[in-house]
């Protein structure tokens, strides 16, 4: 039987584990000749044999493999010590479950915060915060992994090792910069632990002053500057006959049409309420929240449930919480998602405990008698849970009260860190 092939390319992140894999097994393979990414996996010969076009990709005699994962785990499998997937049945779903969630969680929103800087689908800087949050959030996870393990799984190098540390590598050419990577020590430790294996070592190619200083952001592309043409006097020209409307540049409407009316937001239509939000935001800011004259006083005065509601905020997955300050800061970035829906929302939200035992919990006052509305604005909403907050029910005051003031308490969780989006 002829060599195996494997279509990738040197710097392919997801073609690095394999050929370490094989390496480390000892198993032949070779790599293709004259390949060129973008043009040999496009070509009738290459899409005979793999379909979807992607590399890597595994040919050995009749057996064609594509999708990373699934080659990794197969040509480790052929190693005659073994060891690279796992001792037991539990080691490997817990191999496969550091793959997956290392690519889905962190590595796919790599890419997402990649294309979109790089001008790949029209820019969004809620979806680049909304990607990148994500991605720390998955970086969390496994740092806290990692902070007293060398390898992911048992004490030896698996092909889960092999695989994140990859990704990771990969990561700090565009979103793990300096920053970061000063919050995630483990993570960087675990990657030039494995990349630095010495039978390994010129695949991984390791570069630590690669790594990028500051992650990558959009760049507006420049407008060329049209030259001015020298006016000439001209005939007046007949004007051109209207073209009908399934002629029509699709590019810009006709000179003639006026300009499509600004859609109005259906809350504005809402009965018009007593109760001012900017009014409330402004006394908020610069009253004290409790006492006779202080800004919970004011609002009883002046609130009208006719028009507003209150609603109790808490995350569902408070046990993924790690780091105080980077459970405050994944408040900030769920608010700074919230931006289209500023003039329609007050909120109060914290954290509450200590490092990896907290909650995220608080108050959010609403346009409307529904929550969903303004707040689904945010990408990641439904990583929380709404419940409406009845005042007529002391124990739904008091949490109302407590989370302006920034003094909650829950289960013994105290208030650590908070933010207002106001």
């Amino acid at each position: 039987m002829s060599t195996p092939t494997l279509w990738t390319i040197p710097i392919q992140a997801k073609g690095k584990p394999i050929r370490a894999a094989l390496t480390l097994a000892g198993i032949p393979f070779e790599l293709p000749t004259g390949y060129e990414h973008f043009k040999s996996n496009l070509e009738p010969a290459f899409k005979g044999k793999f379909p979807h076009g992607k590399i890597p990709a595994w040919e050995e005699g009749s057996l064609l493999l594509f999708e990373a994962d699934a080659i990794l785990r197969y040509v480790a499998k052929k190693a005659p010590n073994g060891g690279l997937t796992g001792s037991s049945p539990v080691e490997e779903a817990q191999i496969d479950q550091w793959i997956h969630f290392v690519d889905t969680e962190i590595d796919a929103n790599n890419d997402l915060v990649r294309a979109l800087a790089g001008g790949k689908i029209p820019y969004s800087k809620p979806a680049h915060t909304w990607a990148l949050d994500r991605e720390i959030r998955g970086l969390t996870t496994l740092n806290l992994h990692l902070a007293s393990r060398t390898f992911l799984v048992g004490e030896r190098l698996t092909i889960a090792d092999l695989f994140v540390a990859a990704l990771i590598q990969k990561a700090t050419t565009a979103t793990l910069d300096s920053e970061l990577r000063a919050k995630f020590p483990h993570t960087i430790r675990h990657l030039e632990t494995v990349a630095n294996q010495p039978a390994i070592k010129a695949i991984y190619d390791l570069n630590p002053s690669a790594y990028i200083e500051k992650g990558i952001t959009f760049v507006p592309p420049k407008k060329e500057a049209k030259p001015k043409a020298e006016k000439k006097k001209e005939e007046p020209k007949p004007k051109a006959p209207k073209k009908k409307a399934e002629e029509e540049d699709d590019d810009e409407p006709p000179a003639d049409v006026p300009p499509e009316e600004k859609k109005r937001n259906p809350l504005d239509d809402l009965p018009k309420s007593n109760f001012n939000l900017e009014d409330w935001k402004r006394a908020y800011s610069n009253l004290d929240t409790r006492g006779a004259e202080g800004s919970l006083e004011w609002f009883y005065k002046n609130y009208d449930p006719a028009g507003f509601s209150l609603w109790r905020v808490d995350f569902k997955y408070n046990e993924e919480l790690t780091q105080t300050f980077m459970s405050s800061n994944q408040i900030g970035g769920f608010f700074n998602r919230l931006e289209a829906s500023r003039k329609y929302l007050f909120g109060s939200v914290g954290v509450l405990g200590e490092t990896n035992n907290s909650v995220i919990s608080g108050s959010i006052i609403t346009r409307g008698p529904e929550i969903e509305p303004t707040i689904s604005v945010a990408p990641d909403w439904e990583s929380y849970s709404y419940t409406k907050i009845d005042l007529e029910k002391p124990e739904d005051k008091a949490f109302f009260e407590a989370s302006l003031a920034w003094d909650l308490e829950i289960d013994g969780k105290k208030w650590a860190d908070g933010k207002n989006f106001k």
